[in-house]
């Protein structure tokens, strides 16, 4: 579909969903839905449910603009339906976005390409846990679940007891959960947009930890822009950034999370669908770019007819 075909096309604007960020992903859908109606799209907001296919189907969508935000949505599931209705859709696609969605695959495919991430251990439910308690000798440690995003089920352990409590929490919301060494040091974010890497943001969060609190509560985070680090490191988290992107297949919009440590640095993430909220890191990654929101969702969207 050319891009002409996409500005002449029914959007659909799919939100809401059944993860666990349901709230964040209407409050990113409803953005991207406000702005593409005021550049004079025709769009219709879905509110994805488990009879999405028929939604679809009611609805005449021709071309889907993705605001799902964790499983269900961001994690390939959602973009093999559209590829078998023959709809094309914005941001990555099904390999991309599984193995994304997947920290302990996104770290595999990392160490691959020789990216720094940090050190980790995996557990699955229902194994059992005395070997990876053996191992984790030296903390603190991170605790998360391997398929959740905005910091759902997360736990910064000390000891041996917290740990066991944190994996406990991290199963609550997956089967398979990560251990990965915690690095102290500065929180920065690098967006990638269709190819263009952006400004560097780095995350000071008033409590101490990014949480999902601090991610979208207004006034709770503060986020310099661009990041004051030194021009060589910048330089370089913005090659790897562009690197990890394209080691996962990414396309459209990506956001890579990055924990620097003096001059090294370490990444733990890649999310395939960031989000595009009023606290949002990618909208203001952009304006520092010179692209207001609307021009922004404008180039997500119109990467949809270009990228399958």
């Amino acid at each position: 579909m050319s891009q002409q075909q996409i500005r002449n096309a029914t959007i659909g604007i799919l939100y809401g969903g059944l993860s666990a960020e349901r709230e964040i992903s209407l409050r990113t859908g409803k953005a991207v839905e406000k702005a593409l109606t005021g550049l004079g799209y025709r769009t219709v907001g879905i509110d994805a449910g488990r009879d999405l296919a028929a939604q679809l189907r009611q609805a005449g969508v021709e071309v889907a603009f993705i605001a799902l935000h964790g499983r269900y949505g961001e994690d390939g599931t959602v973009q093999g339906m559209l590829e078998l209705m023959g709809i094309p859709y914005t941001g990555s696609g099904v390999l991309a976005s599984a193995l994304a969605m997947d920290k302990v695959a996104t770290k595999k495919i990392l160490l691959h390409h020789e990216l720094p991430t940090p050190g980790f251990a995996v557990l699955t439910a229902g194994e059992d846990r005395s070997s990876l308690l053996e191992r984790c000798r030296h903390f603190p440690l991170v605790v998360k679940p391997s398929r959740e995003g905005s910091t759902i089920g997360i736990s910064i352990v000390h000891d041996r007891e917290e740990l066991q409590a944190g994996l406990d929490e991290a199963l609550k919301c997956d089967s398979l959960v990560l251990v990965e060494d915690y690095i102290e040091g500065l929180e920065v974010t690098v967006s990638v947009l269709c190819d263009q890497v952006l400004p560097i943001i780095q995350i000071v969060p008033k409590d101490g930890f990014y949480d999902y609190n601090a991610k979208y509560t207004a006034g709770q985070t503060e986020y310099l822009l661009p990041a004051p680090l030194p021009a060589v490191l910048y330089e370089r988290l913005q090659q790897v950034s562009l690197r990890a992107c394209r080691a996962l297949g990414c396309r459209g919009a990506a956001r890579v999370d990055f924990m620097v440590r003096e001059r090294e640095f370490y990444c733990l993430e890649v999310n395939t669908i960031p989000g595009m909220t009023e606290t949002s890191l990618l909208p203001k990654a952009a304006a520092e770019a010179g692209l207001d929101f609307a021009e922004l969702v404008e180039r997500m969207l119109l990467d949809a007819g270009l990228n399958r």
